[in-house]
């Protein structure tokens, strides 16, 4: 009888980086159909400029650092749609790329590549283009016809670039200007669940979001763990606080964020205590920023500090192994 002795794991399935990120593309398709639906077909150009500047830049820094070509693991591609959804629609073609050069590079390659980066590459890479760029990444608009079948507006605006766009405010921004409460003239329940609202280009259709999620909950990619502490612990603070907290999970890129960006498996933590103290966090320093900070949105700087904590997350919530414990002392 032979005996084979090796670490863990000893049980394989199929699943490898590939089909996992092909599942997440998949899972943002909705959102990206939503986005061009409410904002026009610009948001689609925007998109395949970043995700071929993403592809790009990773074949060119693997081929500089002498490592073996990635980008048939997609997670480029990925990135690269993850961060076109956090962006706004009218944004100039040229920002996708410095915001792909960040998060590909710099956070990732420059890092080891997959499964190295200590914070999500898309999530650093919008909250660095918000600090280095910030009225185009706070520029707010919507296709004025959606806004007119939403009644948001009585009158067309100025065409944009060609197409018929309107400034228009974040329901956060509204939100935070009226004093927490829902004033005459902000968007209603459906029209947040919907995506008629001003909003970066992912983050305003939460229907299109729960649709993709509900998908990586049926093929097991994530699991609703963080997700629904993040959601739970903003929905509670916004509630102590005096304010809507259904309006607060409808509005801004809560769901984008907790559904599809927290969950990442690299920068997130490996056990469900640490899960659960991860979801803890970021909603924690979300509602902060959201009903203390001079901010209106939270969900990316909140993720993005708590990505740095989970190395140390994972080493608070190790667990016994078995035999361990008691045995191990005595």
């Amino acid at each position: 009888m032979m005996l084979q002795v090796s670490s863990s794991p000893h049980i394989r399935d199929q699943a490898d980086t590939r089909r996992i990120m092909l599942d997440v593309i998949i899972a943002l398709c909705p959102t990206l159909a939503a986005s061009v639906y409410i904002f026009g077909y610009r948001t689609l150009l925007v998109t395949l400029v970043t995700v071929a500047s993403a592809v790009g830049f990773e074949y060119l820094s693997r081929r500089v650092m002498k490592r073996y070509n990635s980008i048939g693991d997609l997670s480029a591609v990925v990135t690269g749609i993850l961060l076109a959804l956090n962006l706004p629609p009218t944004v100039p073609y040229w920002l996708p790329v410095i915001g792909s050069l960040v998060a590909i590079v710099v956070v990732k390659q420059l890092f080891g590549g997959i499964g190295q980066n200590f914070v999500n590459p898309a999530i650093a890479s919008r909250v660095i283009l918000t600090l280095a760029y910030p009225a185009a990444m706070t520029t707010w608009s919507i296709q004025a016809n959606r806004a007119l079948e939403a009644g948001l507006i009585r009158q067309i605006g100025e065409s944009v670039e060609g197409t018929d766009l309107i400034a228009t405010a974040t329901p956060l921004f509204l939100l935070k200007d009226a004093g927490g409460v829902i004033a005459e003239g902000m968007p209603s329940y459906m029209q947040l669940f919907i995506g008629f609202k001003g909003g970066c280009m992912g983050e305003v259709s939460i229907l299109a979001l729960l649709i993709g999620a509900l998908y990586l909950f049926i093929r097991r990619v994530i699991t609703p763990v963080i997700p629904l502490t993040f959601l739970g612990t903003v929905a509670l603070m916004t509630a102590l606080a005096g304010q809507d907290p259904l309006y607060h999970i409808l509005s801004g890129g809560l769901c984008l964020g907790a559904f599809f960006m927290a969950t990442d498996y690299v920068t997130s933590p490996l056990t469900r205590r640490g899960q659960v103290l991860f979801g803890l966090g970021c909603g924690l320093l979300t509602g902060l920023i959201r009903l203390y900070g001079g901010a209106t949105e939270g969900v990316s700087f909140s993720i993005l500090l708590m990505n740095i904590l989970t190395p140390h997350i994972d080493r608070w919530t190790v667990p016994v192994p078995f035999g361990g414990g008691r045995h191990a002392k005595a």
